[in-house]
């Protein structure tokens, strides 16, 4: 008989998908390796939400195929239960259960009940979310509210010291929210994290620079004090230019002490107009926070000079091809992405919009800070 359909995957195949996927390889380069389609790499990876299920083993505890042999024997000889135990070297109370678990002493059929025994093994665990409702509520209505898994996992431990059932790891938020067989925490949800990805991916799988202009008179973030490296003191200000569809742009300023952060809305991503919208965002500080500023290689600040003359903030610039010398702001850009997604018209965005998006990341906990608010560090810091 000709088996109709795609043929299946083996379970070697499946191993090795999962350690591609694992270490941060591409559907299409999985797909690639084990010569399938990228869709049906997905079809695997979708149900368990890309994180890769535990590998179950049989418990040391759990009666083998050989004791269940001995116990389906002993039935039929017509012995007693504590007999049978004391065959196979185990309790009375442990033989007992089996046979009544598993079809009693006229149905009982060794092979019948060890592959009973392995789906019951196999079943879904209640995770805690499941068994709590109170952390469930807390952790749903903090997903609502753009917060982390991360950020809630740390808020719980502060308003919670001493109830352990409310507080939950951050992974197990997520393994709640990606494996959606679980049902605890609507699949809606997912959209409130700052990638809106379906499928958990490694923290391998990350896109690297690309190089930016040069810039003429750049001041290198070699001589940049050393206040500014440990900060110290407030004042200190990291930027960048995120880009969006149809050559639009919005600047962003984030203050590396406290983590506080400030979006621009500019006509243009020309240095005349980034320039004037930067310093008229910088002239609306107190005269403490306008000390220095950490700008990429971007032609976009190559009138440097005129942003200093006009608010007194010197600018440094990082090294080529080194974002990570703006760590502050690049990962900062990370979670201004969950408002200002890739591809779309910037320019859409009034000023009145992005500083309710300000607001939202300076009045939510920060994992560097001690799960502290960039607000709340911020206004500490100018006492």
């Amino acid at each position: 008989m000709t088996k109709i359909g795609r043929p299946g995957m083996s379970e070697a195949s499946k191993a090795e998908l999962w350690r591609r996927w694992k270490n941060g390889d591409s559907l299409r380069e999985i797909g690639r390796a084990l010569e399938k389609e990228a869709a049906s790499i997905r079809c695997v990876l979708a149900p368990h939400g890309g994180i890769m299920p535990r590998e179950r083993h049989r418990s040391l505890v759990a009666l083998s195929m050989i004791e269940r042999e001995g116990i389906s024997r002993g039935l039929s000889s017509g012995r007693s239960v504590r007999g049978i135990a004391a065959s196979i070297s185990r309790s009375p109370s442990t033989v007992s259960r089996e046979i009544i678990r598993h079809g009693g002493r006229n149905l009982y059929r060794a092979a019948d009940a060890d592959q009973n025994a392995q789906e019951l093994a196999r079943r879904k665990k209640v995770c805690k979310l499941s068994r709590e409702p109170r952390l469930r509520a807390f952790v749903a209505r903090r997903l609502s509210m753009n917060w982390s898994p991360e950020q809630i996992a740390g808020c719980l431990k502060l308003e919670f010291p001493d109830n352990p059932n409310m507080q939950i790891s951050h992974e197990t938020i997520y393994r709640s929210l990606f494996i959606q067989a679980r049902g605890v925490l609507k699949k809606e949800l997912i959209k409130h994290l700052r990638s809106r990805r379906t499928l958990r991916r490694t923290r391998h799988a990350t896109n690297k620079g690309q190089a930016r202009g040069r810039i003429v008179d750049a001041v290198s973030i070699k001589d940049r004090p050393a206040e500014v490296e440990d900060r110290a003191v407030p004042g200190h200000w990291e930027g960048d230019l995120l880009c969006g569809l149809s050559n639009t742009h919005i600047a962003t300023l984030v203050e590396r002490k406290s983590r506080y952060t400030m979006l621009v809305r500019v006509a243009g991503g020309d240095t005349r107009s980034v320039v004037k919208a930067l310093s008229r965002k910088v002239r609306q500080l107190p005269i403490e926070l306008r000390k220095s500023l950490t700008w990429d290689r971007g032609l976009e600040m190559a009138h440097h000079k005129r942003l200093t003359v006009a608010t007194n903030v010197a600018v440094y610039f990082c090294d080529p091809q080194c974002p990570w010398q703006r760590g502050t702001n690049e990962n900062t850009n990370g979670l201004l992405r969950q408002f200002l997604p890739r591809g779309t018209d910037l320019s859409k965005h009034s000023q009145r919009k992005l500083n309710a998006i300000a607001l939202l990341l300076n009045q939510r906990p920060r994992k560097t800070l001690g799960f502290a608010t960039p607000a709340n560090i911020l206004e500490k810091s100018l006492r």
